[in-house]
Order: structure tokens, then C-alpha cells, then sequence
């Protein structure tokens, strides 16, 4: 962990943007969720993270004014569930999309606005285009800073590892799409919800595309393989480099590789057994 990732510590990086690290370390948040501070004048605030009453105070603290805006990337339990407690606090305006029906999900997020794809919200200090990414999650968002060109990104990219696509809210097909919309954008910078700042987005997101079509090309083979395997069987030829402990969250990408290939007539399941399609 760098010094700068440590938790409560605010880290100025840029002009009018603060850096947060929630104090939720763990194998899947890294050293924490990243939480971001805009403006000096009237702040806005991106993922406040869990409701840590600890890190919401330090959000205040760090923001050095009234906070009005509280915008989150998505509605998972590591990112959230602090808008409503914050927004409770200061009477912010929450801004992002209603959690999905199905996964862990913070159900207490209610927005205030729900952006269109490509909105541009405007500030006296800052503007953001807000951005529908799904694939990590449905109902994703990335925040793109107008004037520094710099993205925040939340789960969809993060530093330091790739993100697992958790069918059936996870979709491989979404996420890739997302990542080449990002990728034609030819940002300055990512912010990532967890890890540091990403200085070549570029080469990031093309590592990220080309790590999931290797992993891709891997399962078709698995399959062409081994037709009929269960999902249990072909986790532990896929992945059979990985520590076995961590095979039931490999198969939660591993079955959105499958769910892609499937949609693509490329594989087929029945009786929960995967098998090439006929030609």
C-alpha cells in the first residue's frame, strides 16, 4: 500500500480535486474505496463508500464546505451506501441510477437525478459527463472531468487487478463495449475506485480488453475440449494456475465468458453442461 492510499488520508490531486480512502481494506476493495472530492466552492463528492460514520466526517472535513452534490458510480456495498447518510447530513443531491433488482446491491440508494447517457452536468467550478457503463454492474457510471479530461472510473477499471463480472447484473459483452467506448475517449487520466491514479489510460484499457479475450479464447477452448463439463469442472481447467480458494469467484467471470460465447451461438448449455454448437 502506498502512503498516499492510506485510509483517511486526503491527497490533493489536482487543483480543486481531493482523494479519500474509505477504511474498508480487503482482497476485493484493495486498500480501500477511493472516495473523490470536486470544487472548493460548493463540493461534490463521487462514491462516499460504505456508511462508515468515521469517513463521512472526514469527507466533510476534506470537502471545507457545504457539500451539494453526491454522485456514485454504482450500487455496490463498498461504494454507496454513505450517499444516503451524507446526503442526510447536508442535504446534497444524490445523483446516479437505482440499484438493480438482482445481486448484492445497496438498496438505500434512492437518487435524486438519474443522468442520461452522455448528460453534462455543470458547476460554477466544474463540469462532468456522465457516463453509462454497464458490464461490472448494470446500472455503472463513469464521470468524466471536462477540463482536466480525466475519468473516474469506479469498478469498471481499477488499478492493480481486473474486476469480476458477477452474472446475471455482470455482463462480459457490456463490459468489453464499455471499455471501448472509454477507450475512444483517449482521457488524460483514470480514477479508479480503488488503486491509484492511472497515468496511461490507453495502454490500460487495452491490457484489459486483451487479458479478457485471452480468457475468453481460453474458455472456448475449455469447452471445445471438454464438452459436456459442468461450470465446476471447467473452473478448474480454466483457472487451474489459481489457488482453488479463490475458484468460486473465478467462476462468477468464468460464467459470464460462457453467457457471452453462448449469446454468440459460439457454445451452447443444457442440463447446466457446456458444449460447442454444431456446425
Amino acid at each position: 500500500m502506498t502512503a498516499t492510499l492510506t485510509a483517511g488520508r486526503v491527497t490533493e490531486l489536482a487543483p480543486g480535486l481531493r482523494r479519500i480512502v474509505a477504511p474498508n481494506p480487503g482482497m476485493m476493495t484493495g486498500p480501500g474505496t477511493n472516495t473523490y472530492i470536486l470544487g472548493d466552492r460548493e463540493p461534490a463528492v463521487i462514491d462516499p463508500g460504505p456508511a462508515i460514520p468515521g469517513h463521512l466526517a472526514a469527507i466533510r472535513a476534506a470537502a471545507g464546505a457545504p457539500i451539494r452534490l453526491v454522485l456514485v458510480t454504482h450500487t455496490h456495498p463498498d461504494h454507496s451506501p454513505g450517499a444516503a447518510m451524507l446526503a442526510a447530513r447536508t442535504g446534497a443531491t444524490l445523483i446516479g441510477r437505482p440499484p438493480p433488482a438482482t445481486g448484492p446491491q445497496d438498496r438505500s440508494f434512492r437518487p435524486d437525478r438519474v443522468p442520461q447517457d452522455a448528460e453534462i452536468l455543470e458547476t460554477g467550478e466544474f463540469a462532468l459527463e456522465m457516463l453509462h457503463t454497464p458490464g461490472h454492474a448494470s446500472n455503472h457510471l463513469c464521470y468524466r472531468h471536462v477540463g482536466l479530461n480525466w475519468l473516474f472510473t469506479g469498478d469498471h477499471i481499477i488499478n492493480g487487478s481486473t474486476v469480476v463480472i458477477d452474472p446475471p447484473d455482470g455482463n462480459m459483452a457490456d463490459y468489453l463495449a464499455s471499455l471501448g467506448r472509454l477507450r475512444r475517449l483517449d482521457c488524460a487520466a483514470l480514477a479508479p475506485g480503488h488503486g491509484e491514479l492511472m497515468q496511461a489510460p490507453g495502454d490500460a484499457i487495452d491490457r484489459l480488453v486483451q487479458h479478457r479475450l485471452q480468457r475468453e479464447a481460453k474458455v472456448a477452448d475449455a469447452v471445445s475440449a471438454h464438452p459436456g463439463a459442468t461450470l465446476g469442472e471447467l473452473v478448474r481447467i480454466v483457472y487451474a494456475g489459481t489457488d482453488a480458494s479463490l475458484h468460486a469467484l473465478a467462476e462468477r467471470s468464468l460464467l459470464a465468458h460462457l453467457e457471452k460465447l453462448e449469446a454468440e451461438s459460439r457454445i451452447a448449455c443444457s442440463n447446466d453442461r457446456w458444449s460447442p454448437t454444431l456446425t
